[in-house]
């Protein structure tokens, strides 16, 4: 006995097989991440069923609202959906969000469908150095986690407006000024590498709120690793003569390595930052997901978990 539904690629695939795929190739391309070579197979044979399960998930929480609301003689609007994506770095969880924000737009019940990484709630970089982090970025702790959680409350608590930090992929670092602003969604993505990390306690010892309190769904994207490690440094070496080569790129000294120099230093950044990371933060969470999407070594998802109900 188990309290999941594990179902294999083939499986997976039959439940979509009447639903029209409404994303084209030109789309896909564009929602792409690098390194992720994902494509109209596999946004039919993995990604649609999932939308159309969220979509179900989301209508059926409706329900719920509008029963309980009659039942305590409320009439409370109903709150975003909202939606956790985690995973390692490199391993196709920002391509995930993206598909699915596009796919579940197009569903009629959930035309408002908005994505937020935690990326923004990282500390700006003059706060992790003075605070010695640069070398942990992306571990829990470079992350404001209490405004990410107070982000979220408000978003849960039905606010109309709810703003989030903007981050910078080429600085490498927070855009001073400049916010993701949140207004109402049907359905809320917030993607991010440790957003389903369980609560901690307080200074007295008793357990605190924490992110995954508030979704309503979450989804952990798996590899082996050995397959991600890979992954990464095939990116690392790809960004070499694109971000890398910007003038205004953090990473502009990388630009000039040889191969086997921007192997070695992606090798060095994998081992000793992601790997750790991955480790000690990202993976054990992945039982803590509704549902777990497994990949092989050619990024295609191969098997999926879902917790019952």
């Amino acid at each position: 006995m188990t309290p999941f539904v594990e179902m294999d690629r083939a499986a997976w695939a039959a439940l979509a097989e009447s639903t029209p795929l409404p994303l084209t190739e030109a789309e896909i391309e564009r929602l792409r991440g690098l390194g992720d070579p994902i494509d109209l197979d596999e946004v039919q044979t993995i990604y649609l069923p999932l939308s159309r399960l969220l979509n179900m998930y989301v209508g059926g929480v409706g329900a719920l609202h509008r029963l309980t609301t009659t039942f305590l003689r409320e009439r409370t609007d109903r709150t975003p959906f909202v939606i956790g994506v985690a995973g390692s770095v490199a391993v196709g969880k920002s391509t995930t969000s993206r598909v699915l924000r596009e796919l579940l737009a197009r569903w009629p019940g959930t035309p408002r469908v908005e994505l937020v990484t935690t990326d923004g709630f990282l500390y700006p970089n003059k706060v992790l150095e003075e605070r010695n982090l640069m070398h942990r970025k992306g571990f829990p702790e470079s992350y404001d986690r209490r405004s990410l959680l107070r982000f979220v409350v408000e978003v849960k608590s039905g606010a109309d407006e709810v703003r989030a930090p903007r981050y910078d992929h080429l600085t490498y670092d927070i855009l001073p000024g400049e916010q993701v602003v949140v207004r109402k969604p049907d359905v809320l993505i917030v993607e991010g590498l440790n957003v389903l990390q369980p609560a901690s306690l307080d200074e007295t010892g008793r357990s605190v709120l924490a992110l995954p309190d508030f979704f309503d769904f979450s989804i952990y994207v798996d590899a082996n690793p050995a397959d991600v490690r890979r992954w990464y440094i095939e990116r690392f070496l790809h960004l070499r003569s694109t971000a890398f080569a910007d003038p205004h790129s953090y990473f502009r000294r990388y630009a000039e390595l040889t191969d086997e120099e921007a192997e070695a230093t992606a090798e060095r950044i994998w081992r000793t930052i992601n790997e750790p990371n991955l480790v000690q933060n990202i993976a054990p969470t992945r039982g803590r997901a509704t549902l777990v999407m497994t990949k092989g070594p050619d990024h295609t998802v191969s098997r999926i978990r879902l917790r019952k109900l």
